[in-house]
């Protein structure tokens, strides 16, 4: 027995010592480029294919086909990779989500390659070039650690790798070359991914997907590391290594005889979903592309086009029309991509589990295999197995409320791969199923029309979550998360909502494949098919509906050949190149053929341009003309306000409950006529029906011993506040003060360690940030919180629709107040000047009838004449009820608007009372 355990325990530290090099190089990589490199397994996989040409079809000796594949090309790979894909991407600000889209880019196009250049079957001849003894392994893995380390503690190099990865920025000004220490970066994880690679191939298959796929498993323990400690992966993957091993002895009898065999046999697997679903995750920044660029309009006719072109299979015949078949069910699949990815912003790794469960629970249903569900026929099956799936869609929805980034990328990437691995690849599941086509549909041309009768259907359902209220606010969710819950969209069920539609298409998408195929394939919905349509939908437009049937028909269309893996290289190739079109191929298209095309301009004589300068100036007569940088206008009520509501006295200069000093000089002039007492305020009804919600009386926000810590330092040190109703209450103070954390916990997108926050004696203190805002707790950012594919309209109905009551005026009375009124209210929030953007954060915040407003360096980027019509505005929104907090760094600013000002300093408000006196002793805040 004592045999058996040491045999064991060195098989698994041979498999440990391999995942532990894998780990190192995710790391290393990592920790140079901040780069999750999801593409190691395809270089690992490339590696190894190099070798065995070397060595098999070329002859030559093994040491010399080594060192060219680890010493020359596996580092040359990570070179270029850092040069012609990801530097480019970190020039334009190192946005996470395109680099994770360049990644399985890379990923995809090195598959496809392999595919071409070797074909897809698995190879059983590839040289080993250590041998089966774990030890020799394992001494690999340890030197290369303790090498790592040894550089990064006690070098020069190391130094300089840590300030890039600390603040790559502010390494470069201190003349750090940060492209050469990401160079060796990506030359280092490349050379161990190289390794990997030809350590595993003698002992796995060697085939373009199952040897990448099987590296990418092994990132479970980099994650378990956090990215960060060497050590720890060494230790972790040691751990699962001899584990897994030392389970094959287990023999159980019974129902636990096939699960314990599948956890036996895949521990990586598990170790994967522990570390993505329960550690903390890693990557904080962001989910999905948020490029502040509008939506491109599809083109006119672009439907008709796709529509001819989906109707022309049913001229088909033979295996053209059988291929067909696979189009409008693939469509559907990445629909749901468009759904979760394109209009919701989440990151979507996962999406062949949920299609292969559907053509799964479709066959079980049509069987009557399916326990506690009788035999069903074609179509009900299909119905039934959409619904037992679409909640199934939590399993990645619920990981996306507090994930983003990469974070969300490996859970949903870890739950392709278990669902894949515990359910597709299992005999008790799968063993035996057949899936036949409806009954009267059993022909490919029948049953095509059917498909596109069900692919209409999905459409309709997918434009129905990117149109209207929901569609906004998915929208709104992309492209600042931040901002969408400050407006009142309920962010975590949102999320929910969409990865919950998303399963269902894809099950829906799924089942078709399924019945079009006439039986359930599990390499048909293999994680690595899954990342090929992510990369797929994202390159030809996240966000397009139109894209994805472009995809749909390019995938199969280009690999209906007799060698496969055209789709893969040419989505692949796409996909590394996001880095030098942004935009995207369509508008990389667009400019490159505007730049071919010959432009011939008419020119005017000059007594012509005499003329036109008399009859039209030059900034002036233009349809539409507007120039953003206009100050913002308070706007009287019009006359349907005026019939309905008194009119309204103007506001005096200084407000009687002001305690600044009357003589004191007022550089941003005197307040205009604003709306009427009630539009935006709380003591009058904000709803021209009067609604018993907006009578409500107006209610202070208060502070009562907030305490914020952050490791050991103390950010708020028991601060009381109160902001009421009718005022301007102002907080000051120099940076690292606590204002930015104090203005969180009022918000509700931080919560204090001690302490109350109360909104009219209702402690709130535990309430998200949209059901504050839902309460009436508007806010408006330091950063920017705009939606850059929403217009100036819809950026405020956003507000409107989501906010504390639903008032049909308030986008319209809001545009009127911040001046948007005009052709702007029409252009899309993305190119838009600052001051222009800062008018759509506050008229969105206005729109959703707020009781207090908590503003955020209001005036910055501002020029003088916007901060005056800021100043006006503030000043009738106090008059008219509302209480509003103002953190801000313009002092001047402070002093004429603010009633109440509070000075911070270490975490406490060390001086309160009137603008004047604070600030005349408080010179120095």
């Amino acid at each position: 027995m004592s045999s058996l355990t040491y045999d064991l325990t060195l098989a698994g530290l041979s498999v440990g010592s391999a995942a532990a090099l894998t780990g190192i190089g995710l790391i290393v990589t990592y920790r140079a480029t901040g780069v999750l490199n999801f593409a190691h397994g395809a270089i690992a996989m490339v590696c190894a294919y190099l070798l065995r040409q070397f060595t098999v079809e070329w002859g030559w000796p093994l040491t010399l086909g080594a060192s060219v594949t680890l010493l020359l090309v596996a580092p040359a790979i990570g070179m270029a990779l850092e040069r012609f894909v990801f530097r480019p991407l970190s020039l334009l600000g190192g946005d996470p989500a395109q680099t994770l889209v360049a990644s399985i880019g890379v990923f995809v196009l090195l598959v496809g390659g392999a595919a071409l250049v070797w074909g897809t079957g698995a190879r059983a001849d590839a040289p080993t070039l250590v041998s089966a003894d774990p030890w020799g392994q394992l001494a690999v893995a340890v030197a290369l650690a303790a090498g790592v380390g040894a550089v990064t503690r006690w070098t020069r190099f190391g130094t300089e790798l840590r300030a890039v990865v600390d603040d790559r920025p502010l390494a470069v000004l201190g003349g750090i070359d940060a492209d050469r220490v990401a160079a060796a970066g990506w030359a280092f994880g490349s050379f161990t991914a190289g390794l990997t690679g030809v350590l595993l191939a003698p002992y796995v298959r060697l085939d373009p997907y199952g040897l990448p796929l099987l590296v990418m498993e092994v990132m479970a323990v980099a994650v378990a590391a956090r990215m960060r400690s060497l050590p720890v992966a060494v230790v972790v993957a040691l751990g699962i290594g001899v584990a897994q091993s030392q389970l094959t002895r287990l023999h159980p009898s019974g129902w636990a005889e096939p699960l314990l065999q599948a956890v036996g046999a895949n521990l990586f697997v598990v170790a994967l979903l522990v570390a993505a679903l329960v550690l903390p995750g890693i990557g904080t920044r962001d989910a999905f592309p948020r490029t502040a660029t509008a939506s491109v309009p599809t083109p006119s006719g672009a439907w008709a086009v796709a529509v001819v072109l989906f109707l022309l299979p049913l001229g088909f015949a033979g295996s053209d029309l059988h291929t067909s078949v696979q189009v409008p069910a693939l469509g559907v699949v990445l629909l749901s991509l468009v759904v979760v990815t394109g209009r919701g912003g989440q990151i979507s790794l996962g999406q062949a589990a949920y299609a292969g469960l559907g053509a799964l629970f479709t066959a079980l249903l049509a069987a009557g295999r399916f326990p506690g569900l009788p035999r069903l026929p074609g179509l009900a099956a299909l119905a039934v197995a959409v619904l037992l799936v679409a909640p199934l869609g939590v399993l990645t929805g619920w990981p996306a409320i507090k994930r983003h980034g990469l974070a969300l990328a490996v859970a949903t990437f870890a739950v392709g791969v278990g669902v894949s691995r515990f359910v597709f690849e299992q005999p008790y599941a799968v063993a035996g199923l057949s899936l036949d086509r409806p009954a009267g549909f059993d022909g490919d041309r029948a049953y095509y029309v059917l498909e596109l009768v069900l692919l209409a259907v999905a459409l309709l359902a997918a434009r129905t979550l990117r149109r209207g209220r929901t569609g906004r606010a998915l929208a709104a969710m992309r492209d600042h998360e931040a901002g969408a819950s400050a407006a009142g969209v309920r962010v975590p069920a949102l999320k929910l909502t969409a990865f919950v539609a998303g399963a269902a298409l894809a099950a829906l998408g799924g089942g078709m494949l399924g019945m079009g195929l006439r039986a359930f394939d599990a390499t048909a919905y293999d994680p690595v098919r899954g990342l090929l349509w992510f990369a797929a939908v994202v390159v030809l437009g996240a966000d397009s509906v139109l894209g994805a049937l472009v995809a749909a028909a390019l995938l199969v269309g280009l690999d209906a050949g007799a060698r496969g893996g055209v789709a893969a290289a040419l989505i692949g190739l796409l996909a590394v190149l996001v880095g030098r079109f942004p935009e995207g191929p369509y508008e990389a298209l667009r400019a490159a053929t505007s730049r071919l095309r010959l432009h011939r301009r008419a020119t005017l004589t000059p007594l012509g341009a005499r003329v036109r300068r008399h009859l039209r100036p030059a900034d002036e007569g233009r349809p539409g003309a507007f120039r953003p940088q206009a100050p913002m206008r308070a706007v009287a009520p019009s006359a349907t306000d005026r019939t309905a509501e008194p009119p309204t006295p103007p506001v005096p200069a200084e407000s009687p409950n002001r305690t600044g000093p009357p003589e004191s000089p007022n550089r941003y002039g005197p307040p205009v006529p604003a709306v009427s007492p009630g539009r935006y305020g709380t003591t009058r009804p904000v709803t021209d029906s009067g609604s018993r919600a907006a009578r409500m009386p107006p209610q202070p926000l208060t502070a009562r011993g907030l305490h914020v810590a952050y490791s050991g330092f103390t950010a708020l040190d028991g601060v009381f506040l109160d902001i009421p109703p009718g005022r301007v209450t102002a907080v000051v103070g120099p940076n690292g003060a606590g204002k930015s954390t104090l203005f969180h916990c009022l918000a509700g997108t931080l919560r204090p360690s001690g302490g109350q926050v109360l909104l009219g004696g209702r402690d709130i203190t535990r309430l998200a940030a949209h059901a504050r805002t839902r309460l009436g707790i508007a806010r408006t950012f330091q950063q920017l919180a705009v939606f850059p594919s929403l217009t100036v309209a819809e950026n405020v109905r956003v507000g409107a629709e989501q906010g504390r009551i639903a008032d049909p005026g308030a986008v319209e009375r809001a545009l009127r107040l911040l001046g948007l009124d005009g052709p702007v209210r029409s252009l899309p929030a993305a190119g838009l000047p600052t001051g222009t953007l800062r008018r759509v954060e506050l008229a969105r915040a206005l729109a959703g009838s707020p009781r207090v407003l908590l503003l955020d360096e209001p005036a910055a980027g501002l020029d003088t004449g916007e901060v005056t019509a800021l100043a006006r505005v503030l000043r009738a929104l106090a008059a008219d009820g509302m209480a509003l907090l103002v953190v801000e760094h313009d002092l001047d600013l402070v002093a004429d608007l603010a009633h109440t000002v509070h000075v911070m300093a270490a975490g406490r408000i060390v001086a309160s009372g009137p603008a004047d006196r604070v600030l005349d002793t408080r010179t120095g805040t």
